[in-house]
């Protein structure tokens, strides 16, 4: 199984910028600890961030067909890029959302959401730890996929 993580803007300046909302650990970290639990569970770990959501949509197109699963934080475009949400929906790879913050209890503009409907799930409001749960959750979802697709008759 392979999982690609695709970090959105500013989170590059994550252990930095409002410690108070973010907390103090770096993105650097983050994926550190998620490497280890995919090495722990046979899943090999990608990393990408871009602060471009051209970017961003182009990671999610290049996934298909070579990852099996996806975790997304696509920070402030979660609100704005209808393009990132149709990226996800067209290649049709489980993917979990994530946010480190509860951005329903943020301002108002962060309420809305483009990219929630299309993905598999969404776990906000936990901190650098939401990575770790999504990875749980993404791992079992691919599992489920899998077993799907080995019950399936081939005609």
């Amino acid at each position: 199984m392979k999982i690609m993580v695709i970090q959105g803007p500013n989170l590059n300046m994550l252990g930095v910028r409002e410690q108070h909302v973010y907390g103090p650990m770096k993105l650097e970290q983050i994926h550190a600890q998620m490497k280890d639990f995919a090495a722990q569970n046979d899943t090999e770990i990608e990393f990408f961030q871009s602060n471009l959501e051209g970017e961003l949509v182009d990671k999610v197109q290049e996934c298909y067909g070579e990852i099996d699963g996806i975790i997304i934080n696509p920070a402030a475009y979660t609100h704005t890029s209808i393009a990132i949400r149709d990226a996800i929906a067209a290649v049709g790879i489980p993917t979990i959302e994530v946010h480190i913050s509860n951005i329903h209890r943020r301002e108002e503009f962060r309420k809305e959401n483009m990219v929630a409907a299309v993905c598999s799930s969404s776990i906000v409001g936990f901190g650098p730890f939401g990575y770790h749960l999504a990875m749980v959750g993404l791992l079992q979802v691919m599992a489920e996929v899998q077993a799907q697709k080995e019950q399936t008759p081939k005609v």
